[in-house]
């Protein structure tokens, strides 16, 4: 995820004017049409291997690929308000990059067992001591059925590729009754931001669909970085419970 690339599009620096409701209608259908048409993504073992080279030269720009995050952002306080309290329990940050988000819920909670996942080594070596690390793909999690209590993916599920098969894994490796938190793009934004081939943006119809194969509630809202300001539409997060 290129922080500056978002941030410097925040909410703060601009809130949008709702379009009118009908012309908001018509683009949601559209999009959603766009999407049923078409064909699956596949990640193959060469797409794979670009990503992670992307991803292996991105971890020196910490510009841009940020080792830490404010926690006042709405994005982590809504992860961490929807995973509940974490002491004793083991919590998986699926594309956690450079582990920003793990290193605060650490540091708040530090009982908790947090880990994450990443498909570039080369990111995971920010992350710091006292979260595990696990080298992998969202669409292989190498752990077992049932491994955690929660788990979260933060801007990384764009970067899946197989979103369904990514979609059920994250959920596999969730004990029953655990929480699942996803926030990612607007598939109705898509065009604000330049993009590698391979990224995907998403409707919040779509993940809700492929949440409720898996989970038993299933939510989603448009947030913004600031709970004091309203959502430009850019920022979607889907809540689960399995």
């Amino acid at each position: 995820m290129d922080w500056k690339r978002l941030f410097s599009h925040s909410d703060r620096a601009q809130v949008r004017q709702r379009p009118d409701q009908d012309v908001s209608q018509r683009l949601t259908q559209d999009v959603s049409q766009r999407l049923s048409q078409e064909v699956p993504a596949q990640l193959t073992p060469e797409l794979r291997a670009r990503i992670q080279s992307s991803f292996d030269a991105a971890a020196s720009d910490e510009e841009h690929f940020p080792s830490t995050i404010d926690p006042r952002i709405y994005h982590v306080k809504l992860v961490r308000d929807h995973l509940g309290p974490l002491a004793g329990k083991r919590v998986l940050d699926a594309g956690c990059g450079k582990g920003r988000f793990a290193r605060v819920f650490h540091e708040q909670e530090p009982e908790a067992e947090l880990w994450g996942l990443d498909i570039s080594e080369t990111m995971l070596s920010f992350v710091p001591s006292g979260i595990h690390t696990r080298a992998g793909s969202m669409t292989e999690l190498p752990f077992a059925d049932e491994f955690f209590d929660g788990a979260y993916a933060t801007e990384s599920l764009e970067h899946a590729v197989e979103i369904e098969k990514a979609v059920g894994e994250l959920c596999r490796v969730v004990k029953s009754g655990g929480r699942i938190a996803i926030i990612d793009k607007n598939a109705e934004q898509w065009g604000k931001l330049e993009t590698p081939e391979w990224e995907k943006w998403f409707t919040r119809r779509e993940l809700e669909r492929l949440l409720r194969k898996h989970c038993r509630e299933v939510s989603s809202r448009k947030i913004s970085y600031w709970e004091d300001v309203e959502p430009d539409g850019l920022f979607l997060a889907w809540l689960a419970v399995k």
